[in-house]
């Protein structure tokens, strides 16, 4: 088998749930979002130690991802929250999976199929109080509740909302005007004699930086996995947090390569002296980002290479002229840490002008993932 892989330390996972919910405080309820395959850790594997260490409720974007959890046996509460797609009502009654409700049709349609089982079927609402997207306007609710109310086969759970930049403390204003529309949505419904068993605002960066969004549920996702370096915002106190996946691949080959030849696709890299280049198989398609070409490193027997050449979809090349003992075989660390050598998913991030989350969310399923404890 190919030697790329992914290794996942569960033991870790463990460790950032307990120092978030230490630092968060342990009053209130905890949701584990796993949705993207657990933000690409292994979202079976990961549901199953959180289930186990404590965690109240699990989130997944998608029908498909919570059947997954059911199907492996993950008792807990598991919230949609990407909401019912319109013939999948049955399906979520059947399996006990709690939809998040943002619009009358959705409401409506699962509230029929609730009908004629004579059930009440549980839901959680969302309310949009700025970030553009999923969720009821918040200027809307009174319309929305005038069309939930005959809805009799539909009990609401829980009320929710999304913030649109918990991560940037210049936007603290910005984050406490949703916070104030969203109590304001919450006085709406109860006015009308419906009351949520509790309430939810709070992904990672609005649980650890913002105080007022933990009322009685947060929704950690980046965090267990320790992707908080450039997620949380600078300045204010953190949980302690570990990196939970490491990226490894070995060498294939390595040649020499004269002064002045160029390399790879595009002929974007051109060697200064004579070089020893090795290859590494690994490629954009596995999640290796093309946009890290001549603008990364790896770690191979304790020292930083550069990535040289354009990565291409099955390979990357990288320059190992100054590694010491450097053969065929050799491990080759592109996300990991080796003695005081380290290399984190939001290093590369930073490098490709993007974000941790979709460094991890992107190692494609090509990449089989070692889970250890």
């Amino acid at each position: 088998m190919r030697p790329t892989f992914a290794r996942i330390d569960l033991e870790n996972l463990r460790f950032n749930f307990r120092s978030s919910r230490d630092f968060i405080g342990h009053d209130v309820k905890y949701m584990a979002v796993v949705k993207a395959n657990a933000y690409g850790h292994g979202a079976v594997e990961c549901s199953r130690v959180l289930e186990a260490d404590g965690v109240d409720w699990f989130g997944v974007a998608l029908l498909e991802e919570a059947v997954e959890l059911r199907d492996a046996g993950i008792q807990a509460p598991i919230l949609c929250l990407g909401g019912p797609v319109m013939g999948q009502e049955a399906i979520f009654l059947d399996r006990d999976i709690t939809p998040v409700i943002f619009s009358v049709e959705q409401a409506r349609a699962l509230n029929a199929k609730a009908a004629k089982r004579n059930m009440k079927a549980a839901i959680h609402i969302k309310i949009d109080t700025g970030m553009g997207r999923l969720g009821v306007r918040c200027d809307h609710v009174g319309n929305f509740i005038d069309e939930l109310k005959p809805l009799n086969n539909l009990r609401v759970e829980a009320m929710m909302t999304h913030f649109a930049s918990a991560d940037d403390l210049r936007e603290k204003e910005f984050t406490e005007l949703q916070i104030d529309r969203f109590h304001e949505a919450i006085r709406q419904f109860e006015a009308a004699g419906i009351r949520p068993n509790f309430v939810d605002l709070a992904n990672s960066p609005g649980a650890v930086a913002h105080p007022r969004s933990r009322p009685q549920m947060v929704r950690l996702g980046g965090i267990l996995y320790g992707l908080g370096g450039d997620i949380l915002p600078a300045g204010v106190p953190k949980p302690d947090l570990k990196p939970v996946m490491s990226l490894h691949s070995a060498i294939a080959d390595v040649k020499p390569i004269p002064k002045g030849e160029t390399l790879g696709y595009g002929r974007t890299y051109t060697t200064k002296r004579d070089s020893m280049i090795a290859l590494i198989p690994i490629g954009y398609h596995d999640g290796y980002r093309r946009a890290l070409s001549n603008n990364s490193e790896v770690i191979i027997n304790g020292q930083f290479a550069p990535v040289v050449g354009r990565v291409s979809m099955d390979w990357t090349i990288v320059d190992v002229t100054d590694v010491p003992n450097v053969a065929t075989g050799n491990e080759v660390i592109l996300i990991g840490s080796c003695g005081d050598l380290q290399i984190l998913a939001e290093n590369l991030a930073a490098r490709g002008g993007t974000i941790s989350y979709e460094i991890t969310c992107g190692i494609s399923r090509r990449v089989p993932r070692e889970h250890v404890h």
